[in-house]
């Protein structure tokens, strides 16, 4: 495994991609002070839309202040939805806590159909991002 916490980041994306059948998977950090929430990695037909963005916008920034998961099955129907990809119409957002319990970190996952994300494909998401929170320690 790549050491650095990009490479495994990106181990990350790709595997999520590939072995669930999406489209496209971000992961981005969550910068408090700044305001900001920024694209680490990704994995998928092309570069984010937004590689950095307000952390109170879009449905990452409604995952970031809901402390929890955002699962919307059609994201023309959700005025929050940034427009990255034309195609898009399923997108979830799960948080990843840092050890001060706050959202240090975010997956983001795309799909070209609609209510792509089911309750066991948000579970194993979410279970993911417990895995993965040790490489949002400092």
């Amino acid at each position: 495994m790549a050491g650095d916490r990009p490479g495994r980041l990106k181990l990350v994306a790709d595997l999520l991609r590939e072995r669930g059948g999406h489209r496209w998977v971000g992961l981005y950090d969550v910068d408090g002070p700044s305001g900001l929430v920024r694209n680490i990695v990704w994995s998928g037909p092309g570069a984010p839309e937004y590689p950095a963005f307000p952390i109170t916008s879009g449905l990452t920034g409604a995952a970031i202040a809901g402390r929890k998961t955002v699962n919307v099955g059609d994201v023309g129907a959700d005025a929050r939805y940034l427009t990255a990809f034309g195609s898009t119409c399923s997108e979830i957002i799960v948080p990843v806590f840092g050890e001060s319990g706050s959202v240090a970190g975010t997956i983001d996952i795309e799909s070209e159909r609609t209510n792509a994300f089911d309750p066991g494909t948000q579970a194993l998401l979410e279970a993911c991002a417990a895995v993965i929170r040790p490489l949002w320690r400092a």
